[in-house]
């Protein structure tokens, strides 16, 4: 019996490593030809779209096309996962650093437990050269 049950928590561990490459592809993707600013507290959230999910740390804003801001979650947010939904807490027109969240996955009606969002890094395209 224990024979068997080896292999079945070896391909367990392999499956569990495995997601490690879509999150740097999709991070890579969105901010491809993008390089990175100083970080700040809070933005406007009146000017961006989103969030897109990278992973439980990692969510992206973009702005006006122009501009994307990446948010590294203080913390890692438990079940966080691409498709879902952030239900924010929000106070005035900022998304700011500290703010909660919770996320609501597809198909569920309970959203789940309080994370927190980080500071936001601006990308920016640099600009051409003349």
């Amino acid at each position: 019996m224990r024979i068997v049950l080896i292999p079945i928590v070896a391909l367990g561990l392999l499956g569990a490593a495995a997601p490690a490459a879509p999150r740097d592809e999709t991070l890579a993707e969105a901010l491809a030809g993008r390089v990175p600013g100083k970080p700040v507290d809070c933005i406007d959230n009146l000017h961006v779209d989103g969030p897109q999910v990278i992973d439980a740390k990692t969510v992206i804003y973009r702005e006006s096309g122009r501009r994307i801001w990446r948010n590294d979650l203080i913390g890692e947010c438990p079940g966080l996962r691409p498709m879902d939904t952030l239900v924010v807490d929000l106070y005035g027109s900022q998304l700011c650093r500290n703010d909660h969240f919770r996320a609501l996955s597809p198909g569920d009606r309970i959203p789940g437990p309080i994370c927190r969002l980080g500071r936001f890094t601006p990308y920016d395209k640099p600009p051409k050269a003349k």
